[in-house]
């Protein structure tokens, strides 16, 4: 069976995220742990997304799993492919946004697509080429803080201009408004102008339907989440796609934790909700260096003395001040890696231990859980909070994971999560 849509999602807490917006329009979706091997079983999905650990890699290594990603999904068929990226737009002027969208283009040979992070259920929506958060500009937002991608500019067209060779364009609000015809018909102006890129303006959830509907015949598209929303309706016009089932809960039985590496303004305040209901275990970013054993084993030490019954919380969510001080002592790239990589073999040592049902909070914290757990498939169960469903995994040992973005997800989601479950 050919699959519908093709995605390419530059981390996995994204390609989750892009996954459950699928599903929640009827379209049955699986995600993959990397690029498939030639024998990944996609004969039940309309739609695969290939989840990468791409965002914050050199950008010559992104674009090389990524037209790896490419590759597999036009051998089994994919009538349109999507790269998916943050709704923060977070890249650096290198990278790795508009380089892995260059080479795409390039590949697919196609001279134009759009951008479009815009998330606005998750008050992420952009105006006047202007993406914001909430009422603030993406610059004035926590995103400014950032340790690995901080952004300091809030206007798209400046910020992919930066990182192409390709002309970028806007259609603005006004044009948006009027529907899908008049945004298709200012595709056809910007194309004749020789522009490669037209960042599109999205406030509401109705804009990135139209925005949708416009796409249709687009080979590629590149956004975030949202842009998904019209997507598979497209399909089911033509007769491509039945309409939906409903979709269980993972049946998955076991032990439960939550892994934190985060350091959002969103999950720090998730893990503040959550303290003071569940045994709870810091993780100093400051204690860690690359022999991390000592750590490790005070941490799994530390889980063997609580009740079988009871989640446990195990977070290194610190706020910036503390995350500036371990990236001085160790390098701005080695702190991030040091907390991904204790992260995940502690994960390894829960799931030794029985956990079997795992919430992870962070994009890269989650990628390197995941990979360090050999998990190669996710099929995308129904959804948490907006952006963050329930998941389970395709091999053994079965566990019902749910990778959360860490700016993703109401105050409780933690605890609302795991209740989901019982």
């Amino acid at each position: 069976m050919s699959i519908l849509l093709g995605a390419i999602a530059d981390d996995f807490t994204g390609a989750t995220d892009l996954a459950n917006t699928l599903v929640g329009q009827g379209m049955p979706t699986l995600q993959s742990i990397g690029v498939p091997d030639p024998g990944f079983s996609a004969d039940d999905a309309a739609a695969v997304v290939v989840s990468l650990k791409s965002r914050t890699i050199p950008a010559a290594d992104a674009i090389k799993k990524s037209l790896a990603a490419l590759k597999w999904l036009q051998s089994r068929g994919a009538k349109q492919i999507f790269f998916k990226y943050c709704s923060t737009f977070d890249s650096t002027d290198n990278g790795n946004i508009g380089c892995v969208a260059d080479a795409l283009m390039e590949a697919m040979d196609v001279p134009f697509t759009i951008v479009c992070p815009a998330y606005p259920i998750n008050q992420r929506t952009i105006y006047k080429g202007y993406l914001y958060v909430g009422d603030t500009l993406l610059n004035e937002s926590g995103m400014k803080d950032h340790p690995l991608t901080p952004m300091t500019d809030a206007n798209l067209v400046r910020v992919l201009s930066r990182q192409t060779g390709h002309d970028v364009g806007l259609i603005d609000i006004t044009t948006v408004e009027q529907g899908a015809t008049a945004i298709q018909n200012r595709f056809k102006e910007l194309i004749e102008n020789g522009i490669g890129y037209a960042v599109v303006d999205a406030i509401k959830d109705k804009d990135l339907k139209e925005i949708g509907k416009a796409s249709t015949k687009l080979k590629l598209i590149t956004g975030g989440a949202g842009i998904a929303l019209a997507l598979p309706e497209n399909f089911r016009n033509v007769g491509l796609l039945p309409q939906g089932t409903a979709i269980p809960l993972p049946s998955v039985k076991g032990r439960a934790a939550i892994l934190a590496g985060s350091c959002s303004i969103t999950t720090r305040q998730q893990v503040a909700n959550a303290e003071s209901k569940l045994p709870t275990h810091f993780l100093d970013p400051m204690n860690l260096s690359e022999q991390t054993s000592d750590d490790i084993a005070s941490t799994l030490a530390w889980v063997d003395k609580q009740s079988f019954e009871k989640p446990l919380l195990i977070y290194s969510s610190a706020d910036p001040n503390v995350v500036t001080q371990a990236q001085q002592k160790h390098g701005l790239e080695a702190a991030g890696k040091l907390v991904e990589h204790a992260m995940a073999l502690i994960a390894r040592g829960l799931v030794e231990r029985g956990v079997r049902r795992l919430v992870v909070a962070g994009g890269e914290t989650a990628g390197a859980v995941v990979l360090a757990l050999g998990i190669t498939g996710l099929k995308i169960g129904p959804e948490i909070d907006p952006g963050v469903p329930w998941t389970e995994t395709v091999n053994e040992p079965r566990l019902a994971l749910a990778l959360k973005s860490g700016n993703f997800g109401k105050p409780d989601f933690f605890t609302k999560a795991l209740d989901m479950l019982k």
